[in-house]
């Protein structure tokens, strides 16, 4: 594993949101085999704890979100820990209670944009610059990206972007939907912060029963989904009164 003093994967806790920040800005954040590791005790740890934290923001360290996965950590051999590492640990941010955010600035390519599209929502630079490059490598799509983009921006776009390999940027990515909303570079950290603490100052019981629902009824036709949400929840949040009493602060 990596040296403690110089974690590939760094955690801050603020007002029930937690960052973690990809830590390899030297190597534009590349997605290691041992970076996976770390995401995932990371994700495993919040997952654990969904009564402490609400609001998970996910970002990169530098000037990029991810250049993507490690080719020369192909080149040297490394190996995941399990054979489905990295897309078990993209799932599992699917499946994780809290909502995601993916902050991203800079280079998005391929596997880190795989990984963005895991997150729940998306927020970029005007710079960030997105792109599918298996087919440039010779590689295969296996952590997801060929379900998960098709559902992002829909399969024409999709398509685009995965037989062609061009780059899209931010402006673009709000434009087709892959990204929520895009702005100047230099506003992006202080306008994810300010997204999820208004995120996180709704109800959090709502909020993972939302996620929940999304997830489970895309297994079901609509009507039966209809039918499963209305029979099948969990009922208000316990402090559902006292919100109401309290009145909406926005």
């Amino acid at each position: 594993m990596n040296e403690p003093d110089n974690p590939l994967v760094l955690r801050s806790d603020r007002n029930g949101v937690s960052t973690l920040t990809l830590n390899r800005p030297e190597a534009l954040n590349a997605l290691s085999p041992l970076m996976f590791a770390e995401l995932r005790s990371h994700l495993d740890q919040l997952a654990a704890n969904s009564s402490e934290v609400g609001v998970v923001i996910l970002t990169g360290e530098g000037r990029s979100f991810s250049a993507g996965n490690d080719l020369k950590a192909i080149e040297r051999g490394e190996h995941a820990s399990t054979p489905h590492q990295q897309a078990e640990t993209l799932d599992l941010i699917e499946a994780m209670p809290q909502p995601v955010i993916a902050s991203v600035k800079g280079h998005c390519y391929t596997g880190a944009l795989e990984l963005a599209l895991a997150c729940d929502l998306l927020i970029c630079a005007d710079d960030a610059r997105f792109c599918d490059t298996h087919g440039k490598w010779g590689m295969v799509p296996t952590w997801g990206m060929t379900s998960r983009l098709p559902e992002r921006v829909g399969p024409l776009i999709a398509r685009d972007m995965m037989y062609s390999g061009r780059v899209v940027d931010g402006h673009e990515a709000a434009q087709i939907g892959l990204a929520n909303s895009s702005l100047p570079g230099e506003q992006l950290s202080e306008a994810t912060i300010a997204w999820a603490d208004l995120i996180a100052a709704n109800s959090w019981h709502t909020l993972r029963e939302e996620k929940r629902q999304m997830r489970t009824l895309a297994e079901f036709g609509r009507d039966e989904g209809l039918k499963w949400a209305r029979e099948k929840g969990p009922g208000p949040a316990p402090d559902m009164v006292e919100r109401i009493q309290g009145g909406f602060k926005r």
